[in-house]
């Protein structure tokens, strides 16, 4: 069987656990799903091509590394968090500018200058006749807008019942008609006019204000990495991922970089005629290929040891706009052993290394 053997080495990584938030776990190697969709994105794949892959390695160590996470609210408030100014309203990345920084939970104002930090001047001031502003329209609306729509809408209702009175085609109906369709003109290019005036006077101005509030969170990280993957794919597909690379520029966060130490086209045995292989590295291994005792977990000395299970994503389908990923039941385990394949189970023998390589 054909696959194609990668190996490479990160500084530095983390394979975050999903339903980690505040202390972002990783696992120890990276997730089926991860390694794919870097692949995928590495030969620029807009749709899913199938492939399996066995995903094996180590690393050295392990810390915990701490960050300031930051959030933004739905809605701007005048009390909290940061005041910041959006450099581009229609994304929330880290292109905004700093406007002013609430010193206690509760019982500031940016807009009274109550207990805050001012870190732009101008762009405060600009906050702040935005907010006077909102109330001059609000005034304006309740004392202009409002009695003039109930006005037109109690005269239209007058002439309406009079119109009752007349038949349907005399000359009378039809100048109350036509006097009706003034009415519904003059109300809708009224609201068109003072709608017009708020959203570019007021809404779009006032969107690109947002407030962010921080706190402590923390990564766990491995270090020295070593990754050695094995994907088996249709010949077109290998052959895509081999001649794109270096194009794969990192696996977990945008951060973690990969460096690419081999990349080859190899033929997978069924056997290993000199008997069994014990693996020199930590592996995702099929749960049920230990658990019938194809692959035998043991420790250096030959005793019997546990590994740890995980329910690991691979790919995806979409249902009703959601991601729905296939599982797949796996140990991680180190120092295991094998001796003949069995289903996805297979053998990757060179002159100084021997890979037990076990397809998901």
């Amino acid at each position: 069987m054909k696959a194609l053997r990668i190996i490479l080495t990160q500084s530095s990584a983390n394979y975050k656990k999903e339903e980690t938030v505040k202390n972002k776990m990783t696992y120890p190697l990276p997730p089926f799903s991860t390694v794919i969709g870097a692949l995928h994105n590495a030969c620029g794949y807009k749709t899913y091509h199938p492939m399996d892959i066995s995903v094996q390695g180590r690393y050295e160590s392990m810390n915990i590394k701490p960050y300031t996470d930051y959030c933004f609210l739905n809605s701007v408030n005048d009390d909290r968090g940061i005041l910041v100014k959006m450099r581009n309203p229609a994304f929330l990345s880290t292109a905004f500018e700093k406007v002013a920084v609430a010193r206690k939970k509760q019982g500031n104002s940016f807009r009274k200058g109550t207990t805050i930090d001012v870190i732009n001047e101008s762009l405060l001031n600009e906050y702040r006749d935005l907010k006077d502003l909102s109330d001059e329209i609000a005034e304006f609306d309740k004392e202009r807008i409002k009695p003039l729509i109930k006005r037109i809408k109690d005269r239209k209702g007058k002439l309406t019942n009079k119109k009752k009175q007349y038949d349907k085609n005399s000359p009378e109906a039809n100048l109350i008609a036509k006097r009706i369709g003034e009415m519904n003109l003059l109300k809708n290019s009224a609201e068109e006019r003072y709608l017009d005036f708020k959203i570019n006077k007021y809404d779009l101005p006032y969107s690109r204000f947002a407030n962010i509030v921080t706190s402590l969170s923390y990564y766990e990280i491995l270090n020295n990495i070593e990754l050695v993957l094995h994907i088996r794919s249709d010949e077109e597909t290998l052959l895509d991922i081999k001649k794109n690379i270096y194009n794969l520029k990192s696996i977990g966060r945008s951060e973690d970089y990969v460096n690419i130490e081999e990349v080859c086209l190899v033929t997978l045995l069924p056997t290993y005629e000199d008997g069994e292989i014990i693996s020199e590295y930590s592996a995702y291994i099929d749960y049920d290929l230990i658990k019938d005792e194809t692959i035998l977990l043991r420790t250096r000395k030959g005793t019997e040891a546990n590994g740890t299970k995980y329910y690991l994503n691979k790919n995806y389908v979409l249902d009703n706009s959601k991601r729905v990923f296939e599982k797949k039941k796996v140990i991680y385990a180190s120092e295991y052993s094998a001796e003949e394949a069995r289903d996805n189970l297979f053998f990757d023998i060179t002159e100084d290394r021997k890979y037990i390589v076990n397809f998901n």
